[in-house]
């Protein structure tokens, strides 16, 4: 998944990481950072007794991360993703297991979010010019959203039956960066807890997973940015522990055309940028796959339907709304609350 991705808005920061010498003598603390995916990757890991040392975490990190790209990334033409999406419509496919996890999971998120997550929804970025293709964002013509709608659509355009999938739509194609990154956050995180490690953070692209305590002995204490374009102050600390966690905002990439501001982020549902007012999502989930999906769904669903949908499902989520001349407001659901306590 490297190159260009549809969805740049991650963001974190760990905060508590200039202690690390405060763990104990015997724990030595193995720090890791490399590319991949278009962007970065941080691992952090306490030892303990375990004698695994930064080769072996290397290692590991970079087989998972390499499965990884060969299944789902868009930007590799041999890659699993890359076949499906130049498959004919009609043509029946057989996903591997992990890529059809990923969809299936994507499916779930489409569902609950009322079409709004959609891993179709590539055209309509790139048409906007917030995508790789190198068109500069401006607003498009109503025939051409129209156009760019008949090849998105995930409900529509694509039919997944447990691990097979058709295409109905000539041209549809699946991009996983509001997914995949996540997923790739996870297959680390597995990789590094079978290695022996219990206390261990993995970030790819702000997309993390935070498992046991930080050096410090708490858990992980990850910062959530404040949604000011131009600025990367701290707006509020997660304790992260035994958890994914995603971030998912507009304040990075977007346009203005006289006093209306574009964002990146898409509704699937009009073929538009989205108009409310909410310019932040954080989410606490059992993994950072769904954690990366979600975060993007509440974005583009905003504060006051993602509040229902976070209380139905008993999700963990944080909203930023912007509010004209009063700042910022925040509001947050009863499990993100709790998991906080």
């Amino acid at each position: 998944m490297s190159g260009t991705q549809k969805f740049t808005r991650r963001t974190f920061l760990i905060l508590s990481t200039a202690t690390l010498a405060a763990c104990k003598a015997e724990d030595e603390v193995l720090k890791l950072t490399g590319s991949t995916m278009g962007t970065t990757y941080h691992v952090v890991a306490r030892n303990g007794s375990t004698g695994v040392d930064a080769k072996d975490l290397d290692k590991a990190i970079r087989t998972a991360l390499a499965d990884v790209n060969t299944e789902m990334s868009n930007w590799d033409a041999s890659s699993e993703i890359s076949r499906v999406n130049a498959a004919a419509a009609g043509e029946a496919l057989t996903l591997s297991p992990a890529l059809a996890m990923v969809m299936n999971s994507a499916n779930e998120v489409h569902k609950a979010s009322d079409g709004r997550f959609d891993v179709t929804v590539g055209p309509l970025i790139d048409l906007w010019g917030f995508g790789s293709t190198g068109v500069a964002p401006h607003i498009p013509s109503d025939a051409d959203i129209a156009d760019a709608m008949t090849r998105s659509g995930q409900e529509r355009v694509l039919t997944l039956n447990g691990n097979t999938l058709t295409k109905s739509a000539q041209g549809a194609e699946i991009y996983l960066s509001a997914i995949g990154k996540g997923y790739g956050v996870d297959r680390v995180a597995k990789a590094v807890h079978d290695l022996g490690l219990k206390d261990f953070m993995v970030e790819i692209g702000g997309d993390l997973y935070a498992s046991g305590r930080n050096p410090d002995g708490m858990p992980w204490q990850i910062g959530i940015e404040s949604p000011v374009a131009g600025d990367r102050a701290l707006h509020s600390v997660a304790h992260v522990s035994g958890l994914g966690m995603a971030t998912s905002g507009d304040y990075r990439n977007f346009f203005e055309d006289g006093d209306t501001r574009y964002s990146h982020i898409i509704d699937p549902t009009t073929g538009r940028p989205i108009t409310h007012h909410t310019v932040s999502t954080t989410v606490l989930t059992e993994n950072a796959m769904m954690a990366d999906a979600w975060a993007t769904a509440m974005l583009v669903v905003g504060r006051e339907r993602g509040m229902e949908i976070a209380e139905e499902r008993g999700l963990a989520v944080v909203f930023i709304d912007r509010e004209p001349g009063k700042g910022f407001t925040t509001t947050a659901s009863s499990r993100y609350t709790s998991l906080q306590a």
